[in-house]
């Protein structure tokens, strides 16, 4: 098979809203076959470094359980031929928040990766990091400080600085985070969150999509209203 997309989750939590992922993956793109992967449930996020040998594709679309596509992904795909990876900066840019990372470390999104069979160097330091860098990391909620004791952003960031490898870099669009991107111009691509997308959004963001439309600026805040 050449072209398809991947999901990979444990647990439970994940079953309707990977439907929702394959119902929306299916109205754009009924061509292409998917590939789920269930691991143990004691499988953390360091896991999903091992995507690259779960993919029985050439060129694949990994997408988190709680994305929606919204529109035709050709565009990123050819990127990921060209490039042997097409993703989007993460909505904290900062990799140093881990505290196995340091300077000006740029974090990416792991959350939608189109990539293809030439990236395997980088997949092969993600995994190797994703065993080494020490990816906890401390936030602020209400004042109150919680710690998350591993996420493998922080070992995918050190791996594109490691292989020496440039991904092409998606827009916003291509992996929208309605939590933290409060605007935005022209139409989504690929909605990443487990609310639902405002009809209001889906219907601004297909008028968008016109090869004629005048591309225009949207903001959520007051305007729609993210359901959680």
């Amino acid at each position: 098979m050449s072209r398809g997309v991947l999901y990979v989750y444990w647990g439970d939590a994940h079953g309707k809203l990977q439907e929702r992922s394959v119902e929306s993956l299916k109205r754009h793109h009924p061509e292409l076959p998917v590939h789920v992967e269930r691991l143990p449930d004691d499988a953390t996020l360091l896991d999903k470094a091992s995507m690259f040998d779960l993919s029985p594709f050439e060129e694949t679309l990994y997408l988190d359980t709680d994305t929606v596509v919204v529109g035709r992904l050709d565009f990123a795909f050819d990127k990921a031929a060209q490039h042997g990876i097409a993703c989007s900066i993460c909505e904290c840019p900062w990799a140093r928040r881990y505290e196995g990372l340091t300077g000006d470390l740029i974090e990416y999104n792991t959350g939608v990766l189109f990539f293809t069979r030439k990236a395997a160097p980088l997949f092969e330091a993600w995994e190797e990091w994703a065993q080494k860098v020490d990816s906890a990391s401390y936030h602020l909620v209400g004042g109150q400080e919680y710690c998350m004791p591993v996420n493998d952003q922080a070992a995918f960031a050190m791996a594109v600085e490691d292989a020496g490898y440039a991904p092409f870099v998606l827009p916003l669009n291509w992996n929208f985070r309605p939590q933290w991107h409060l605007s935005h111009f022209g139409p989504i691509r690929i909605w990443h969150d487990a609310g639902h997308m405002p009809p209001e959004l889906g219907a601004f963001s297909a008028e968008q999509d016109s090869p004629d439309a005048i591309i225009r600026y949207v903001s959520l805040a007051g305007v729609f209203d993210v359901k959680r």
